[in-house]
């Protein structure tokens, strides 16, 4: 019956085994059939690649500079994507630094509580894990914070531009990534002399020699950490600077008082808002951006005082009127520019004049309100510094000594002259700023980019 097949035989067989079996019938029915190689068929598919950012909570989509390849036009569809906004707030995330010697002292504490691994007989050979095994953790100890700290701590390219400006001209130029450098050399100085004296450690001996390789990459990380450890320090300095900056809602709108020094800002500021800034009788009383608020029909607005200005170039300014620069150039305020014609300030009203166009000339797209302050000493004869000369005042410059611009507010906090006006106009002025804001965010989600559809090859 070889190579024969009778019709129960074929009746009984699968299909599929009748093109791999052979005829022998002497093998059982249920063989294995051999694997069957089939040609496969792969399809490819470009891709379009997107990346993300963090916005409020949120995932923006950033916008590629380049183009895509092979995409043709026809097949170009308009989608509606929102812009990514640069947000602040970064300084608030900042991580909590520790002190150098508390680093130190907690590593330390740490490492010598590591004992030899379990089950390791010989005395040698158990002293020197154990040296090796406390080594390697004094080095994870103090590197794991340290690169925690760097990476935590933004690139100054990525913030907000404000935000930019305040570590420059607070810390001062390059010395933000300079500590962040010098703190990221410190850990890889711990790590390389940490596994160097663990392997020393590991390949002693003895047990005197393991415990004498143990003291000594103690001794020399102890010594590093506490050389280079300063580092730390002026990193902690500089989390509690930045963590300590007024925080402004991009969202909300924001009065800027600007004027020069001593002219009544931060008095305003104390009558308009919830600030508190500090009031003193001298130039640059306020060293800083100082934040209050105001609620007004159940709406909350942002109130800024700002450092005093001068009358000198850009260059020749100090950090502080850099910073009312800052405010100016970067974040989207309403502008209450504060004059002082009195002669109390220490700024003659023609240096005021100077400083004022200038600042009007380069700001002028903002939302403006001017205020003539200490209207209750103001008199009928303009006030002359000696150093002025009236003759050669033009017209302008001499209406100015008498009422300053034109539409301005005259306005005293001692006789409450013209407060509830200047309230009036600010709650207007903020509220025109408010819709202003509204509208440009609903003109950025409303823009329409050009997203290529998913090609298939």
């Amino acid at each position: 019956m070889n190579c024969k097949w009778s019709l129960l035989q074929l009746w009984q067989t699968p299909p599929s085994s009748l093109l791999f079996r052979r005829c022998n019938f002497s093998k059982p029915m249920n063989s294995v059939s051999p694997k069957i190689t089939r040609p496969s068929v792969c399809f490819c598919k470009q891709m379009q690649t997107t990346a993300y950012e963090v916005v409020n909570g949120s995932y923006v989509p950033i916008r590629d500079t380049k183009q895509p390849i092979n995409v043709n036009v026809k097949d170009e569809v308009p989608v509606a994507v929102p812009a990514p906004l640069e947000g602040v707030g970064a300084f608030q995330k900042l991580p909590m630094v520790m002190p150098s010697v508390d680093i130190l002292f907690s590593a330390l504490k740490k490492a010598r509580r590591v004992s030899a691994t379990k089950g390791i007989a010989n005395i040698a050979k158990r002293e020197r894990n154990r040296g090796a095994k406390q080594l390697d953790a004094l080095m994870k100890e103090l590197a794991v914070p340290l690169r925690m700290y760097k990476e935590n701590f933004p690139n100054k390219k990525t913030l907000h531009p404000y935000e930019r400006s305040l570590i420059e001209l607070t810390l001062g130029d390059g010395n933000y990534e300079e500590v962040l450098r010098r703190v990221d050399t410190l850990r890889k100085r711990v790590v390389s002399v940490g596994k160097e004296h663990a392997s020393l450690c590991a390949k002693s001996l003895t047990k005197r020699e393991a415990e004498e390789r143990l003291d000594e990459g103690r001794k020399k990380i102890e010594e590093i950490f506490n050389s280079e450890g300063k580092a730390v320090d002026e990193l902690m300095h500089i989390a509690k600077t930045l963590r300590a900056m007024p925080v402004v809602d991009l969202e909300t709108p924001t009065l800027c008082l600007v004027g020069a020094p001593n002219v009544g800002k931060s008095s305003l500021v104390r009558l308009l808002s919830t600030g508190k800034p500090e009031i003193c009788n001298y130039p640059f009383t306020t060293r800083g951006i100082l934040m209050g608020h105001i609620n007004l029909s159940f709406q909350n607005f942002q109130v800024t005082d700002t450092p005093g200005l001068l009358r000198r170039h850009d260059e020749d300014r100090n950090n502080l009127e850099k910073l009312t620069l800052a405010v100016l150039s970067h974040l989207p305020t309403a502008v209450l520019y504060v004059h002082d014609l009195t002669g109390e300030c220490g700024t003659s009203p023609s240096d005021q004049y100077i400083i004022y166009k200038e600042i009007k000339e380069r700001f002028g797209d903002h939302l403006w309100l001017d205020v003539v302050s200490k209207g209750d000493l103001l008199t009928d004869t303009p006030v002359l510094f000696i150093t002025e000369d009236s003759n050669s005042d033009t017209s302008e410059l001499a209406k100015y000594r008498r009422v300053g611009p034109d539409g301005a507010l005259r306005v005293s906090v001692m006789t409450k002259m013209g407060i509830d006006e200047l309230k009036t106009r600010v709650h207007e002025l903020l509220i025109t700023q408010l819709s202003i804001i509204k509208d440009g965010s609903t003109e950025e989600v409303e823009e329409k980019v050009v997203v290529p559809k998913k090609q298939f090859h």
